[in-house]
């Protein structure tokens, strides 16, 4: 094996085969070019030797992100399938994926030389911050292209979790907000009751259910709410403004602390069914994707999706991090 183009070319008997059955690196001429990740891959599982005996601590001391790297490599092509990265792209190739995708993937079933991706891939440490806006304007183009957006998570255990990226659209069936029920309930008598919530007295029916909670003859209504009705819109917080968003969409949000988030969200009248949505709250900007894969694991297991708002040319987007069916999580073997 030689050092070319900041990777490795590999001419042994078996470059053919790595190729054909598993699509591993990069046909150049009669060789095939391997990243150091994809070198230690196939030193672990296709009995390739190193370049030469210093070559691993020579590689980490270059990549301090290798051993995630070939980590991630490993959960993916375990379960067989085959992936590519764009690492050594030509122009053409990486004009066909998003120019932060670190790898495509295919399934088991399919090959690079016939067959579409089936996702694009990026990876991140459990520690990493959350680029929200960048993810989602990741997943989106990842969508267009007809591809999953998956990320693989790696935490100091060396162990890997998927998660999918979305870019939702939360709709509901309910009816929408409009001022003409925001000036009703205004008029109506309230009384504060504690620092964050007013109780109302109204006389005969209550104009809109997505507001408040019933209570001994009245409502009980709680700070977001009465900012949505009696602040004036350039005063509203980003929860208020969220908020008045989910209302717009007819949907009902209902306080989501069980859950561990600001609200669990109805897209149905309350009895129908369970509601689909866990959404974060908007002024939470500063998450990890530990924090992020135990919340949305949380989500999975009652099934509902986790959603993060973020304001995007004065709108409400929606990203969600989604846990994938149990047949499409990589995970890679954990060796004590």
């Amino acid at each position: 094996m030689e050092p070319y183009n900041d990777g490795w070319l590999y001419s042994g008997s078996a470059r053919d085969r790595l190729w054909n059955k598993s699509a591993i690196g990069k046909k150049i001429n009669n060789k095939l070019l391997l990243t150091s990740s994809e070198v230690i891959f196939c030193h672990n599982h296709r009995h390739i030797d190193w370049p030469n005996n210093e070559w691993f601590d020579n590689e980490i001391i270059k990549n301090p992100n290798l051993i995630n790297e070939s980590i991630v490599i490993e959960a993916l092509r375990v379960p067989g399938n085959k992936v590519m990265l764009t690492k050594f792209f030509e122009k053409e190739e990486k004009e066909k994926c998003h120019i932060d995708t670190w790898a495509l993937r295919w399934n088991s079933n399919n090959h690079p030389r016939k067959d579409q991706p089936e996702s694009e891939v990026r990876w991140f440490h459990s520690s990493d911050l959350i680029d929200r806006e960048d993810l989602l304007l990741w997943a989106e183009s990842v969508y267009l292209n007809g591809r999953l957006a998956e990320v693989l998570i790696v935490d100091n255990e060396q162990a890997v979790v998927t998660y999918n990226i979305t870019s939702e659209n939360p709709q509901g069936e309910l009816e929408a907000l409009s001022q003409v029920i925001l000036d009703e309930i205004a008029g109506f008598k309230r009384t504060i009751i504690d620092n964050e919530r007013v109780f109302v007295n109204y006389e005969n029916q209550w104009p809109y259910d997505q507001i408040g909670i019933d209570y001994g003859g009245g409502r009980i209504i709680d700070d977001i709410s009465e900012k949505l009705i009696m602040e004036n819109r350039e005063l509203w917080s980003p929860e208020v403004s969220v908020f008045s968003d989910l209302l717009s969409r007819g949907l009902h949000p209902r306080p989501g602390f069980k859950y561990g988030t600001l609200w669990r969200c109805y897209d149905q009248k309350i009895g129908t069914d369970h509601a689909p949505w866990l959404i974060v709250n908007p002024s939470n900007q500063t998450i990890n994707w530990e924090n992020a894969c135990l919340a949305s694991r949380l989500a999975s297991g009652v099934n509902k999706i986790w959603l993060q708002p973020l304001k995007i040319n004065e709108e409400w987007n929606y990203l969600g991090i989604i846990r994938p069916p149990a047949n499409s999580r990589w995970t890679n073997p954990i060796k004590k």
